[in-house]
């Protein structure tokens, strides 16, 4: 750390040759600190806790105390070597106790890491086939990830002939709302952003990005003059712009030699998603003070959630079914949205819907121009391809552009007088209608139509083979609605999954609690393998990852099921309790239940209820939530009226 203080200060002009120098200056600090050095890689590999000087060292114990042992045959050098070997095994107990502890500490908000660490203890590693370790095999998935977004842009162009033109949409926001530019930072400001940043290091970055972190105070000059220089001159540096893809097999049991079955996670310098991490606060709160976000976009905001979007659909479709009505619910598939938006459609957007000017606007442009990528596999990569559409992936900044990208969406489905909810790329459009009168179904599928051209005209493609319908309401009354339904060419089903939860026409979600079930079984089972290997401490933290994450995600809409749903769901947090607590059948488990401070699961759809509630009123829940409750005022004056009472 003390070396890295040492770096001299920074001299460029530009900000291509601020961020060159700094670059070279860490590597040259790094080689004196730290040179690299040639080792020869042992065929047999030691588990990380047995490295330690410390094991070592007890490790040299035994075994000097077993040699004694068998060259005297002494029975006191025998009792020796079994106390040496007892220490030994007692230290490796804790060691490795201590190594998994550290894991789980560090990513104990990172179910991902979690997994792969339970993964690798639980099943054999998965190794690179040999077939795709070459630098031809990583060029054929740069062409085919670029090929297949430049076909669908192709085909969305050849529909754009036939769609008729939508009239020109305007902006409802205030025009003199306008961001110019943006806020110099101060190495404050720098510290808080990248303790904020998940530590991913890319092979594109200078040193790694848990040591970045850990360093960050002695180069913190550095990185302010390095971002303020970019917003003063309106430029990204380039070599922030190219991204490292790296193909990952959708699922395990797919044939590893077909392309198709690979998707492509991209990854970003993080000095990158330092300086996107700094714009993206400024940006958010200009449009949070300004109101310029849609309403009823949920994606990547605060106070915002899946959840949040669910309760109010669920909510309103029950309200319909309480009055008699019947209502229908139709989930828009968009295919690579996120890798289809137009660069220059989106830079219009930003100009006219949002209010981005002078040098921030000049900023955006530089961000999306002359972006690259390559596909790295093992020490191999591809030729460098340009990335002409699409917001990037792994970006900081793209959801929340996709989100303004969508922005004249919203205006087209209010004017349709059709409600909506979305969640980034993922829209949902539903409405309630009497069974007897079709003109509401006309009136939405006058929408999908305007829907589909909109989306055309703004290169998305509709996958229409992917888009569900489903009907809610009384069976009988249902049943005449679906029939009309398909002969307007769209078939409804019984059940469908919505943001992650599965939704049959009943709303029992009985097949989303039989999904939950299976899920955090089997994450309990592979728990259950390790507990040996860690601390009760430890133990919980992965029960809070994988069995309770899932028992408590959109809990909410579980609210009024009947109790006999909600006690398979109690199984589930029984099962975890006995395993984290090694409490055999025969005994009670409530005291158990009390002992980890655990809520039974009917209580915790309550909590999740009673919070979200309390957060909407008092303005830390998003705008559609808070309008569903209207605080309670009596018409004279009654004891009860500053209760907080709601209507």
């Amino acid at each position: 750390m003390e070396a890295i203080a040492m770096t001299p200060t920074l001299s460029a002009e530009t900000v291509d040759d601020l961020l060159d120098e700094y670059n070279r200056n860490v590597c040259n600090v790094i080689d004196v600190v730290a040179p690299i050095k040639t080792k020869r890689k042992p065929n047999t590999q030691k588990t990380p806790w047995r490295r330690t000087e410390i094991m070592q060292n007890l490790k040299s114990d035994c075994r000097r105390a077993e040699r004694k042992w068998r060259s005297t045959k002494l029975q006191i050098h025998l009792e020796l070597y079994k106390i040496s070997l007892r220490k030994f095994n007692d230290g490796l107990f804790k060691a490795r106790q201590q190594y998994f502890s550290e894991i789980i500490a560090k990513n104990v908000n990172n179910s991902r890491t979690l997994f792969s660490v339970i993964e690798k203890l639980t099943t054999p590693p998965d190794q690179i086939a040999p077939e795709l370790l070459s630098a031809g095999k990583c060029n054929e998935f740069a062409v085919y990830f670029n090929e297949k977004i430049q076909s669908i842009r192709s085909n969305i162009r050849t529909n754009q002939q036939n769609h008729k033109k939508l009239e020109q949409l305007q902006p409802l926001r205030d025009e003199s709302t306008t961001m110019l530019e943006f806020i110099t930072v101060n190495p404050k400001t720098i510290e808080e952003t990248v303790q904020q940043l998940n530590p991913s290091t890319c092979c594109l970055d200078t040193i790694p990005s848990n040591f970045f972190k850990t360093v960050v105070k002695s180069i913190v000059t550095d990185l302010c003059q390095i971002i303020n220089c970019s917003f003063q001159s309106g430029t990204v540096p380039k070599s922030l712009k190219v991204a490292a893809v790296k193909p990952l097999l959708k699922k395990r049991t797919l044939d590893a030699s077909i392309l198709a079955n690979y998707r492509p996670i991209s990854n970003l310098p993080f000095m990158a998603k330092i300086i996107e991490k700094v714009v993206f606060n400024q940006l958010s709160q200009f449009l949070t003070f300004n109101k310029i976000f849609d309403k009823f976009q949920s994606g990547f905001r605060s106070h915002h959630s899946t959840e949040t979007a669910l309760i109010k659909v669920i909510n309103d479709i029950r309200l319909n079914t309480d009055s008699g009505k019947v209502s229908v619910l139709i989930l828009l598939d968009l295919s690579a949205a996120f890798d289809t938006v137009d660069h220059t459609i989106l830079l219009h957007r930003l100009q006219t819907w949002v209010g981005l000017n002078g040098k921030v606007m000049q900023w955006f442009k530089s961000y999306l121009e002359e972006r690259s990528y390559f596909v790295s596999i093992g020490n191999f990569e591809s030729d460098r391809l340009p990335m002409s559409c699409g917001v990037p992936q792994g970006s900081v900044l793209g959801p929340l552009l996709f989100n303004l990208y969508m922005l004249p969406l919203g205006q087209i489905l209010q004017n349709c007088k059709v409600d909506y909810q979305s969640y980034a790329d993922d829209t949902q459009l539903y409405l309630s209608l009497n069974p007897d009168d079709h003109g509401p179904i006309e009136v939405l599928c006058d929408c999908l139509e305007k829907v589909n051209c909109w989306m055309s005209e703004n290169f998305l493609q509709l996958n229409h083979d992917k888009t569900e319908v489903i009907v809610f309401g009384n069976k009988e009354k249902r049943t005449a609605v679906s029939n009309y339904l398909e002969s307007r060419s769209l078939k409804a089903k019984d059940q469908v999954k919505n943001l992650g939860v599965l939704i049959d026409s009943d709303l029992t979600f009985s097949s989303q609690i039989k999904s939950i079930t299976k899920t955090a079984f089997y994450h309990l089972k592979n728990i259950s393998r390790v507990k040996g290997l860690m601390a009760q401490k430890d133990q919980e933290k992965l029960v809070h990852a994988f069995i309770s994450s899932r028992l408590d995600y959109c809990n909410g809409l579980l609210t009024g099921i009947p109790q006999k749903s909600i006690k398979q769901l109690q199984l589930v947090q029984n099962a975890a309790a006995r395993v984290l607590t090694r409490t055999k059948r025969s005994e009670h488990i409530t005291p158990v239940l009390k002992s980890l401070h655990w809520l039974p699961v009917s209580l915790r759809i309550d909590f999740k209820v009673l919070l979200l509630v309390y957060k909407s009123v008092n303005g830390f829940g998003p705008e559609y939530i808070s309008d569903m409750l209207v605080r309670y005022e009596p018409s004279r004056s009654l004891r009860s009226m500053d209760t907080g009472q709601i209507v």
